[in-house]
């Protein structure tokens, strides 16, 4: 079913997005699309220009690294025969990582916050560059899940665009949500804030205990074949 990998990679975005280090960039750029929070039309083009941008950016990079891996016969067929095996562990890794128990609070930026200052004086257009570096800017977390969740699941399913897209669209989702609920609703949003930030750690709880227990069985699985 193509749909399972399509949700699959889309759930991997959404993690992504309300994980400490990207929902701290996507904060940021709620408070670029809601400086003219009276204009609706605009808030509403901001935020679906940024879901854009991010997507464009994890587009390119997935499609550049699993075109590539896949182009090549050698690279291929053994990502093709021990991609099943490197599952399992992958998984636990990720898990991990969700559960904060290995990696950092590093990030990269690539120069974003430079950018917004300079977007601030800027029209409706900088919403694209700065959702394009704020998807490039990775922390443990979210680096985990896109090169350690969603490339492996592209390669697998052989999918350079679609999978990135879905994963593009996951990242951006409560950017977007929160620019609708500035635009219709701004009273609610310090209340949509602070439920988001009290159910992010048990999703992320819940989501990391699912990938060491879905990593643990397909080690059985795949590599100790019980």
């Amino acid at each position: 079913m193509i749909w399972t990998p399509v949700f699959t990679a889309f759930w991997l975005g959404i993690l992504t997005s309300i994980s400490p280090c990207p929902l701290a960039t996507n904060i940021a750029a709620i408070s670029f699309i809601g400086r003219k929070a009276g204009q609706k039309n605009h808030v509403i083009r901001s935020g679906l220009l940024y879901s854009a941008g991010r997507t464009l950016a994890y587009v390119i990079l997935g499609a550049i690294i699993t075109t590539g891996l896949l182009g090549s016969a050698e690279i291929s067929r053994f990502l093709q025969k021990y991609m099943s095996e490197a599952l399992g562990p992958i998984l636990i890794i990720l898990g991990l990582i969700l559960l904060g128990w290995i990696g950092s609070g590093t990030s990269l930026h690539m120069g974003a916050d430079k950018l917004q200052a300079r977007a601030k004086q800027g029209g409706i257009i900088w919403a694209v560059p700065i959702g394009f570096l704020f998807a490039l800017s990775f922390c443990p977390v979210s680096a985990g899940l896109f090169f350690g969740g969603l490339l492996p699941l592209a390669i697998k399913q052989q999918s350079a665009l679609l999978l990135p897209v879905a994963y593009g669209l996951g990242t951006s989702l409560p950017v977007v949500i929160f620019a609708f609920i500035m635009a219709f609703g701004s009273a609610t949003l310090g209340k949509a804030f602070n439920l988001l930030t009290q159910i992010e750690i048990w999703i992320r709880r819940l989501a990391g205990t699912a990938f060491i227990l879905a990593g643990i069985y397909t080690c059985l699985t795949h590599i100790y074949r019980f």
